[in-house]
């Protein structure tokens, strides 16, 4: 596997949230390995995008959006679920995609069909809000073997708030991958 590099997310956020699919999202912790295939994720465009979280602006809980790329996003909803997003482009920006379902490879034994499910298998919580992903014990990976695959687009999940950005097409998945959230 080889560890993507700080410039794979410094690009267009649509572009990373298709190219991350297929991807290996790796977590370490305590000398237990876990490896999840990413197959389903979101792209959340910046300020402008009513269903970002950016869209309400910089404060305490979405500084890391407008940070650097490379960077975890954690952050709880509903009061009990995590869910994890990977900042994109530029400082300021403010996009990130966020991970909605992986396929389990690696020491991963429970459900993983929706981005709460996915932290929760994969022990993804607040301590990793903010952590570098070009670091050692949490960071995504370029697969030894490439398995082609088509994309399929789709709205985005639970963002009907979001006036004409709840339609757009910026849900992406593995077409006929089990592991997805809702087909």
């Amino acid at each position: 596997m080889q560890k993507l590099t700080r410039e794979f997310y410094d690009r267009d956020t649509i572009l990373v949230a298709k190219e991350l699919l297929g991807k290996y999202l790796v977590h370490i912790s305590n000398q237990h390995k876990q490896i999840g295939k990413i197959v389903e994720v979101e792209a959340y465009l910046g300020p402008h995008d009513l269903a970002a979280h950016s869209a309400k602006g910089l404060t305490n809980r979405t500084k890391v959006m407008f940070g650097p790329p490379g960077y975890a996003y954690v952050y709880l909803i509903y009061g009990i679920h995590y869910c994890f997003n990977v900042v994109t482009e530029k400082s300021g920006h403010a996009s990130a995609v966020l991970l909605r379902a992986i396929e389990p490879i690696e020491n991963i034994t429970e459900r993983t069909q929706g981005p709460g499910l996915l932290c929760k298998a994969m022990n993804i919580d607040k301590r990793l809000n903010g952590h570098d992903l070009t670091s050692d014990n949490f960071y995504i990976a370029e697969p030894d073997a490439f398995s082609h695959f088509t994309i399929v687009k789709k709205p985005r999940i639970g963002v009907h708030y979001a006036k004409h950005w709840a339609n757009r097409l910026l849900r992406f998945y593995i077409k006929g991958n089990k592991f997805i959230s809702k087909p």
